[in-house]
């Protein structure tokens, strides 16, 4: 259910399960907006890599048909992204809640740096 997004715009947050179900089906395109560092030391299997600090909504990439979900650390640059995306005129409101860290606590795998 989407919501008032506190950045701006507005936020759908889809628990880790849901990610991982759209991952899996091929129904989601993840996002991960957290820093080189960060993504070096641990990500999410199949996640495309835009970092906050450059992000440019121009340059996401074509979801084809999927739904494009943000993810980060722990959920709050995700949403900081959509905003921005929306901001731009661009329909992406979802972002997973949690973040990385509430993937890890969901059991879920990572690849480690």
């Amino acid at each position: 259910m989407s919501e008032p997004n506190p950045f701006g715009g507005r936020i759908t947050h889809l628990s880790p399960e849901e990610v991982r179900a759209g991952l899996e089906d091929g129904t989601i395109l993840l996002v991960d907006v957290r820093e080189p560092n960060e993504i070096q030391a641990e990500r999410i299997p199949g996640a495309a890599i835009m970092p906050l600090s450059a992000f440019d909504p121009a340059a996401l990439p074509d979801p084809e048909g999927r739904r494009l979900v943000f993810s980060c650390r722990s959920g709050q640059r995700s949403q900081r992204a959509a905003a921005i995306a929306q901001s731009v005129g661009l329909p992406y409101e979802e972002h997973m809640r949690g973040g990385i860290i509430g993937w890890r606590q969901a059991g879920f795998v990572v690849d480690q740096g």
